[in-house]
């Protein structure tokens, strides 16, 4: 028997790399449900390239481009705690139902209306808005259903799987989508978004979801109460909360502004330069597991954080294109080892009946870091530059490490395995 590692939660898992990594697509339920999440994840990153591009062409402020990714983060603040609590608490088939259902009118209704020229930059920061609550709604129970709908003993490579989804759609859908944005405009990219959704529609429509715990309370502000309970009584989840504010705000300022960065390069430049990103992304999630085995999980979360806040500075300097693209897929290949370990902990390392809860948490300090650094470096680089504004989340990211030494990440509290995060 191969070596593995326990959980507090009575899980095991390999401790060495897997060669069955790509075991869970031989089940039908979890392969459908995989090529409809890549589907939806590339509609989602095309979305993603028509707005910020979109406001670039609306606005020349910096601080406008920086509120997109705002305007997506800021229901994160709103109500990811009642969507965790309604993951636990409701037949979560059903809550993803009406979240997908959602977002297809949210981003329709903005691709009808950017083909007809109506939408001014706050129009876009409202349907952006829009389109983010239906992501937050969805994002707890989606996480929450993984080791539903794959047996037991590939949880964990399932999990892997759902990350390598993921940054297939980083890599392909924002290069779709800046050859779709310069060809057709912004709004074909978000009616192309708005498409994506349906084929998850349709699986979570046909799929018979198995009975399952749910949380034994009367009501969502109780069932909040008992998850932040939980909370309290687990130190790893509280370090990877702590440790993840501590990136996530300076880490966004690299994205956030990566819209004005590559003006001089047109829609399919900016496209192109988030495809670098994710295919650093995927280039670090094939390497994460050797570097497990070799290093600590702290040792390669330092290193990971520091190769990220020299890309985001160099980010601000680099002029040539082929220069800016290398910094990009540098930075993603850090990006994924960092986000890696903080997500698979918060999927890991709780019970079903509170899980969803505890990812909403996660997903809390994540998005909302995210969408206070998105205003804070667009309002900065308004007024001191993009190259000062990247600058100094660089030393935010650098002054983060410090949160190391009292909040370690043990190779027992940890599975290195990449998972989904949604930025």
């Amino acid at each position: 028997m191969a070596d593995q590692v326990t959980l507090p939660t009575g899980e095991a898992f390999p401790a060495r790399p897997s060669y069955a990594a790509w075991a869970p697509l031989r089940e039908p339920l979890f392969r459908s449900l995989w090529i409809t999440a890549v589907v939806s994840y590339t509609g989602t990153w095309m979305q993603n390239v028509g707005a910020g591009w979109l406001m670039t062409q609306l606005s020349t402020s910096p601080l406008m481009v920086g509120l997109v990714q705002a305007a997506a983060a800021v229901p994160v603040f709103l109500i990811i705690l009642p969507a965790g609590a309604l993951a636990d608490m409701v037949d979560r088939r059903r809550l993803l139902l009406f979240a997908q259902s959602w977002m297809v009118f949210a981003s329709g209704a903005l691709g009808v209306l950017t083909l007809l020229h109506a939408v001014r930059p706050w129009t876009l920061l409202g349907f952006t808005f829009l389109l983010g609550l239906g992501a937050v709604m969805n994002d707890p129970a989606w996480q929450a259903i993984t080791p539903e709908v794959v047996s037991p003993e590939r949880h964990a490579a399932a999990v892997a799987m759902n990350s390598a989804g993921f940054n297939v759609a980083r890599a392909v859908g924002p290069a779709l989508g800046g050859m779709i944005v310069a060809a057709a405009g912004s709004g074909s990219a978000f009616l192309l978004n708005a498409v994506s959704f349906f084929g998850v529609i349709l699986f979570l429509y046909r799929w018979r979801r198995p009975h399952s715990e749910t949380a034994r309370t009367q009501g969502v502000w109780e069932a909040i109460r008992d998850g932040f309970q939980y909370v309290r009584g687990a130190p790893h989840v509280r370090s990877v909360l702590i440790r993840t504010a501590a990136f996530s705000v300076g880490a966004i300022s690299l994205l956030a502004l990566l819209p004005v960065i590559c003006q001089p390069y047109g829609a399919r430049g900016y496209g192109f330069m988030l495809t670098c990103f994710g295919l650093g992304a995927l280039a670090g999630a094939a390497v994460l597991p050797r570097l497990r085995l070799r290093y600590s999980v702290d040792g390669v979360v330092a290193a990971a954080i520091v190769l990220f806040a020299v890309m985001t500075f160099v980010a601000g300097r680099v002029g040539p294109f082929a220069l800016l693209c290398a910094v990009m897929f540098t930075a993603g290949t850090a990006w994924i080892g960092i986000l890696a370990c903080f997500n698979v902990v918060a999927q890991t390392m709780c019970p079903s009946w509170v899980r969803a809860r505890a990812l909403s948490m996660y997903l809390l300090v994540l998005q909302g870091g995210m969408a206070l650094g998105s205003a804070l470096w667009g309002a900065l680089a308004a007024r001191v530059g993009v190259a000062a504004s990247l600058s100094w989340a660089a030393v935010a990211l650098l002054l983060g490490l410090s949160t190391i030494r009292k909040h370690r990440l043990t190779a027992e509290e940890l599975k290195m395995s990449p998972a989904v995060v949604r930025d």
